[in-house]
């Protein structure tokens, strides 16, 4: 099936975890101010901490294996870093003010850098990055929010093209939050009820129609989140034939926040500002 301009609603494709079948495991880490998180296939989560201006590497124990930052412009320090991307090798970490992205190693040594001149005119520039993924191939994504688009580099930091501005027509982005990549290089853009997704190349596909407010995006692996700052929705892209799967955590605590949120071995695991929350979940 070819794709011009489909909206797919999802309210009409939903289904409901029921709260019997979500069992609260524990709790992990300790953070003033949490922005992202991103959990790779060794077990590993890295988290940005945008209160200290910090990023944190965990176990899924809860240990902290190694950590950076604090307040500042050289490398491995940040002012506000607002998401966070890992793979096995990499990890990459949108340092918003400082209008960069830092790319380290798994052990969070500094590796290099991807900036632009934030008052020039050229065209490729990106502002105020608020989201950064890479696919398979090595490619590098970032979500220029100042100027609405996203901004393609290859894995040594060439840009390659840009997409999603003005000359997108209908695939136009209005006010994007977060990019995600399923592993078949499909980006996922959330921009408020709107999910806009895109090729590897750019090209427009479909949307998808949210029937709520979502304040995130997670792909990890071929598992899809978004999320509002209480309930969330997911959808394993493998099987995207099955219905979405409506979650409304219990045991939440009254005042926490979701930040973010991501699925995976049956396993929910929930960023809030302070620390992340595990469940187990039946039959999902």
């Amino acid at each position: 099936m070819s794709f011009n301009y489909v909206i797919i609603f999802l309210l009409f494709l939903t289904s409901l975890i029921n709260s019997q079948d979500i069992v609260y495991q524990k709790s992990l880490g300790e953070f003033e101010n949490a922005t992202a998180f991103s959990f790779t296939p060794t077990g590993n989560f890295y988290i940005a901490d945008a209160g200290k201006n910090d990023i944190i590497k965990l176990d899924t124990l809860g240990n902290i294996l190694q950590s950076i930052g604090g307040y500042g412009w050289e490398t491995s320090t940040f002012d506000e870093p607002v998401d966070i991307y890992a793979t096995d090798l990499r990890v990459y970490v949108t340092d918003k003010n400082n209008n960069r992205i830092q790319v380290f190693d798994k052990d969070l040594n500094y590796l290099f850098m991807l900036k632009t001149d934030g008052n020039s005119d050229d065209k490729n520039n990106f502002i105020y990055p608020t989201s950064c993924a890479t696919s398979i191939q090595g490619d590098i994504y970032i979500l220029d929010s100042d100027n609405s688009r996203i901004m393609k580099y290859n894995s040594e930091g060439v840009f390659l093209i840009e997409f999603g501005g003005y000359d997108s027509g209908e695939f136009q982005l209005v006010d994007p939050i977060k990019l995600g990549i399923a592993q078949d290089s499909k980006l996922f853009v959330l921009d408020d009820e709107i999910v806009t997704v895109f090729d590897q190349f750019g090209m427009g596909l479909f949307k998808l129609k949210l029937d709520f407010a979502a304040v995130n995006l997670n792909i990890t692996f071929d598992n899809f989140v978004v999320n509002d700052e209480r309930q969330l929705y997911y959808l394993n892209l493998r099987n995207p034939t099955k219905k979405i799967a409506k979650i409304i955590p219990p045991n939440l605590p009254e005042n926490a926040v979701i930040v973010e949120a991501t699925i995976f071995n049956n396993l929910l695991y929930i960023l809030t500002e302070n620390e992340i929350l595990v469940y187990s979940i039946i039959n999902i």
